[in-house]
């Protein structure tokens, strides 16, 4: 009998510079997420290196000695003055090699490369761990396209830069292989880069026609209002989603487990019927190309009645967490849709006297708010109810009755209208229910016809 053995993940450290801007609660939850994000790319983060300065280094992001500091750290070199250290080295990589250093800024490819150099490892900015995630992460059509378009538009600025380190490559040459003449290696690379770019957009245009006759058709068929799940990565958006309509779609303890945007219908179905949708997490610094890329997939917010703020209510830096949100609808022009803040993960929050006072909290804090955990479902309930009544706010509620030689159309008043009370006599069945007006209205009217 074979044992499968499971890989153990890559080594990476963190480096990050704190400006004097920058408060310490702000810093510190920013690497925590830097941190979340290399698990979620398979890294196990073994140490954390700190810098106070007054601006980055021009040349290698860190100063000259945090440089030196962890390319002992990197290469387990001993470190005279404290020996130690290195030990420490060897025992939290656990014999694995230290194989990328992570920083928590967008950087220069200069000042990557410095540092690369410098300290032996592979550098990766902030931005590139999010487009490495999203790359490996997306599964349809429109999301791969987008992130192409993402890694595209975070290389081509940087071609130049990348010339200058590349030496005689990046000069000019005779036009040779489709080349013009006298274009460099750099400028064909550039005009690739804008090319490809062109394709991918015409390709993910076509796409949005697609989707939106789809959109089209699927509303035609039959009544439906649209919620949109959004908030900030890891809150709970996909537990949520399966809590409250009975579906199976991906839950995992990462950052971006989500990028494609998944629809379901409300259970128990509701009228109207309503379908959900789950949409990728937002996170603080999102490359602004990402959020334009990502658009499309965020279009669910936009077409949405209305949208479910989620919210981690276990975060203390909740409220960070809550204004990226806000600035992200803003920026694609969802700001003005109605929207429930639901503080999710309730249950996190210590013992039940901790979760009452939090809870007591948000409430003061936030009148209109839903605190809850996805793991309850009497408090999704609680929710689905609340989703149901803001489509139900304009209904009406009458009388309907059907004659015993009509009662083929029974099925028609349970398909749009709520059902609230159904009685009998000798003639027909009367039904109390709860509709729109116009619904309600020609529901009566055919009835009287006779159908």
């Amino acid at each position: 009998m074979q044992t499968e053995v499971k890989e153990k993940p890559r080594c990476a450290v963190v480096a990050a510079v704190q400006l004097p801007s920058v408060s310490d609660v702000e810093f510190e939850a920013s690497l925590t997420e830097l941190r979340e994000l290399a698990k979620t790319l398979g890294f196990e983060v073994v140490r954390t290196f700190i810098q106070k300065r007054a601006g980055f280094d021009t040349t290698a992001y860190l100063g000259a000695g945090k440089r030196q500091e962890i390319r002992r750290f990197v290469n387990d070199e001993p470190d005279p003055e404290d020996f130690e250290e290195t030990e420490r080295a060897a025992a939290l990589a656990d014999g694995r090699p230290i194989e990328a250093i992570l920083v928590d800024h967008e950087i220069s490819p200069t000042q990557a490369r410095n540092l690369e150099v410098e300290v032996g490892c592979e550098v990766m900015d902030r931005t590139m761990v999010i487009l490495e995630i999203f790359h490996r992460n997306a599964r349809s059509r429109a999301a791969r396209a987008q992130v192409e378009i993402a890694r595209l538009g975070y290389m081509a600025p940087r071609l130049r830069e990348m010339a200058k380190l590349a030496g005689p490559q990046g000069r000019q040459r005779s036009g040779a292989g489709g080349r013009g003449g006298g274009e460099s290696h750099t400028e064909l690379d550039r005009r690739k880069i804008r090319d490809r770019i062109a394709e991918l957009q015409q390709e993910i245009n076509a796409m949005e026609v697609e989707r939106k006759t789809q959109r089209a058709r699927r509303q035609g068929r039959q009544s439906l209002a649209g919620v949109a799940l959004v908030g900030y990565t890891n809150a709970g958006k996909s537990t949520l989603m399966r809590a409250l309509t009975g579906s199976e779609v991906l839950v995992a303890n990462k950052l971006f487990a989500t990028l494609d945007t998944t629809v379901r219908v409300l259970y128990p179905e509701s009228v109207p019927r309503v379908l959900v949708s789950d949409t990728v997490g937002f996170i603080k610094n999102l490359p602004h190309g990402l959020v334009a890329s990502f658009k499309s997939t965020l279009d669910e917010a936009l077409d949405a009645a209305l949208l479910l703020h989620v919210i981690d209510a276990s975060d203390p830096g909740f409220e960070r967490q809550l204004q990226v949100t806000d600035e992200v609808l803003a920026e694609i022009g969802a700001d003005s849709v109605p929207r429930i803040r639901v503080f999710n993960k309730i249950d996190h929050v210590g013992d039940e006297a901790a979760q009452a006072e939090r809870e007591a909290a948000l409430r003061a804090q936030y009148p209109d708010c839903v605190v809850m955990s996805a793991r309850r479902p009497s408090e999704v309930a609680a929710l689905r109810d609340a989703i149901v009544a803001f489509f139900q706010q304009d209904f009406v509620d009458a009388e309907l009755f059907l004659p015993w030689s009509a009662q083929q159309l029974r099925g028609e008043i349970y398909e749009n209208c709520e059902v609230l009370e159904e009685r009998a006599d000798e003639e027909g069945a009367f039904f109390s229910v709860r509709g729109e007006r116009d619904t309600v209205e020609a529901l009566r009217e055919r009835f009287q016809r006779g159908g």
